[in-house]
């Protein structure tokens, strides 16, 4: 019995995005050769749909006809098939998560309205339309802009926390090594620092700036530029791997086959329907069929999205 083929996860991304830097650093932690498609930051992305069935957002990562939508099941993914270097160490896994999920939500819209609120007036006008009609309005770089001095101040309040987590001396926020946790809070904090330098947010949080030095000294290991229409064709040649996931799960009318839609609950509620491969408290697995790629398993985490019949 000939052995399945080993791929390279392929990320499907953009330069500015923050979730995609998120788990570009996560692919340089572990030390991961990957491969690089850069998409559209705004619709339409005709490379990248034919994969996720109509998921938008960004980063989305391939390996073979598998693909992980959302950074949260990207770590996952990359922590089972790479375990060596740590993201979740053990017994630390359910606190770490709790505590990206609440960098990926909370602190992220905040830093997203200081951000996209003080460039209002010179965000290209296609980015700020994409943006509002992509969130249901909950980007509206108008209403952020008039609500300048209330989202400073969270971020400041936040800045604060991060900056005195780091008193005792620790590198990173859960010790002497990066942990998931780190990676979660940098990205929006990378994006701060990046576009909204005219405010000096960090002017006063050495340790915060000291830290996020660090972690932008992880990189992003040695990735190769691909095109997107070689990832669509590996895609392509490839079949969806085996699924076996811990602790499945079958809620009432949702067993295997049966066919449904999951769509995030946030923003970006763009339904992918498919039919369900399985599912667990942590992830959910549907299988959809397209002319361009053929058959694709598309995961999701659980938490975030919602399973509906179709």
């Amino acid at each position: 019995m000939s052995e399945a083929p080993v791929f390279e996860p392929i990320l499907h991304h953009y330069p500015n995005s923050p979730f995609a830097e998120k788990v570009r650093l996560m692919l340089g932690f572990k030390g991961v050769a990957w491969q690089s498609v850069t998409i559209p930051r705004v619709m339409p992305k005709p490379d990248l749909i034919p994969l996720t069935g109509g998921y938008r957002k960004t980063p989305v990562m391939q390996i073979g006809a598998d693909i992980f939508c959302d950074s949260a099941c990207i770590a996952r993914e990359l922590e089972r098939r790479f375990p060596d270097t740590a993201l979740f160490p053990g017994g630390h896994g359910g606190r770490l998560a709790v505590m990206g999920a609440w960098a990926d939500s909370r602190l992220f819209l905040e830093i997203v309205g200081v951000v996209f609120g003080t460039a209002a007036d010179s965000v290209p006008a296609d980015l700020k339309e994409d943006r509002y009609r992509f969130s249901d309005g909950m980007i509206d770089l108008d209403r952020f802009k008039a609500d300048q001095p209330y989202l400073r101040s969270q971020v400041r309040s936040h800045l604060f926390w991060i900056e005195h987590a780091l008193d005792d001396g620790r590198p990173f926020l859960d010790g002497a090594v990066p942990t998931y946790v780190d990676f979660c809070f940098y990205a929006p904090l990378w994006m701060l620092r990046n576009r909204a330098a005219d405010l000096r947010p960090l002017d006063d949080m050495p340790q915060v700036v000291a830290w996020m030095d660090r972690m932008a000294a992880v990189g992003h290991g040695t990735p190769k530029d691909l095109d997107p229409k070689a990832a669509l064709a590996i895609a392509k040649e490839a079949a969806p791997a085996d699924v076996t996931l811990a602790h499945p799960e079958s809620p009432d009318g949702f067993a295997p086959g049966v066919a449904v839609t999951v769509t995030a609950d946030d923003y970006g509620k763009d339904a992918v329907a498919g039919r369900l491969v399985a599912m667990s408290a942590q992830r959910i697995v549907i299988r959809r069929t397209d002319p361009v790629v053929g058959e694709v398993n598309v995961h999701f985490p659980r938490s975030g999205f919602r399973l509906a019949h179709v």
